[in-house]
């Protein structure tokens, strides 16, 4: 039977995490605690783990075997050829509780497969026997310090099972594969009950394979069209920006606003020097309250990188903020533009008056509509 280690009661948890990745450089199994449950985790770059960790998935009824991986861009390193879609899913999904599995050339192609070709070629075979290759980042503490101190991934034992009890404690881990561990960590019991949602994607596609704790309907939503609108303070123009946009795109579809995401759109705003939580300014609530849109619950927030990798598309309202997040964040260059097509600076109104305000409302309408109209009419 395997050692249990309690990190709760540990002195020191850096040792317990040392203990981890010293027991798989060895070659062995060890038990580690993720957000969804407690799975068997083996070294990548030591076949002497592969059979055993095979039979830990054949007694957990598990379909398959995942690697495991520290973030998110890590991903591209295993699937170099992942198109647009996935890049994009990776960003909204992880870390947390999706498991992503992409087309991979079959194992006597590994060569092709990025550094998938660098793994010892059992451990290819067992993670992509069927040109299939499972990838997920745990939300996980623990996971992610064990993972960041390794050269290569972690096979893990996967949750998409046919049957069987939750593995939501370490106990259960042990009562069913005790025999192949060498030490369990354990970290109390999981924070969801239930497994990683397991989603396939392939080319510009997904489908949901096994709903779990994300459902179908949150997945799709996270999977949306994300729109970004960025000035300074998001206090002015921006919000407007982002209000006129549903209105438009919801006349658009057909479809009442608070229905967007469902139809596959996210929009939101912020400010390249702005504060979180300050409210609208009060002439641009004035002005868009003529036009049916409200945004007296509008909140500032501040534009960071976290919101920038998940939005498709970024909408400045001048050359300069552009130009800002560019400089910032040049791997989101592709993806931001000027509001105006033709160069042109939406027009800063604050302190100028309503008519000032009129006049910026009446310029981003103008180039929202260019915007929306080239959207399809059905969404998604």
């Amino acid at each position: 039977m395997p050692r249990i280690v309690d990190i709760r009661s540990a002195d020191d948890p850096r040792d317990v995490v040392h203990q981890a990745v010293q027991t798989l450089a060895e070659g062995k199994l060890i038990g580690l605690p993720t957000e969804t449950g407690y799975v068997a985790a083996a070294h990548s770059l030591q076949p002497s783990a592969t059979a055993r960790i095979l039979n830990v998935q054949r007694r957990l009824g598990s379909q398959r075997l995942v690697l495991a991986l520290k973030n998110p861009q890590e991903a591209l390193d295993y699937v170099p050829r992942m198109e647009g879609l996935g890049r994009k899913l990776i960003r909204r999904f992880w870390p947390g509780p999706v498991t992503l599995q992409f087309d991979v050339p079959a194992p006597a192609d590994a060569r092709e497969a990025g550094l998938g070709g660098a793994l010892p070629q059992e451990v290819w075979r067992a993670v992509a026997a069927d040109d299939q290759l499972a990838l997920r980042v745990p939300a996980h503490e623990l996971a992610f310090n064990v993972l960041r101190l390794l050269p290569a991934p972690l096979v893990v034992s996967g949750e998409l099972r046919s049957a069987g009890p939750s593995l939501a404690t370490a106990q259960a881990l042990v009562s069913l594969a005790g025999e192949e561990l060498e030490l369990v960590i354990d970290a109390g019991s999981a924070r969801f009950d239930q497994a990683t949602s397991h989603v396939r994607v392939w080319s510009d596609k997904w489908e949901v394979i096994h709903e779990g704790v994300a459902s179908s309907r949150t997945l799709n939503r996270l999977a949306g069209n994300m729109y970004l609108f960025v000035c300074t303070g998001n206090t002015c123009r921006s919000p407007m920006a982002e209000g006129i946009f549903r209105k438009l795109l919801s006349e658009r579809l057909h479809c009442a606003e608070d229905e967007l995401v469902d139809r596959g759109f996210i929009a939101a705003s912020a400010g390249v020097a702005a504060g979180p939580g300050s409210p609208a300014s009060p002439e641009a609530v004035d002005i868009l309250r003529e036009r049916g849109v409200d945004l007296s619950a509008h909140e500032s927030q501040p534009v960071t990188p976290q919101l920038l990798s998940q939005a498709d598309q970024i909408f400045t309202m001048t050359r300069s903020h552009r130009e800002h997040l560019v400089r910032e964040f040049p791997e989101i260059a592709g993806r931001v533009k000027l509001l105006a097509r033709d160069g042109a600076d939406v027009i800063d109104p604050i302190g100028a008056g309503l008519d000032e305000y009129q006049r910026c409302a009446d310029q981003i309408e103008r180039y929202l509509r260019e915007i929306v109209m080239e959207l399809p009419a059905n969404g998604n």
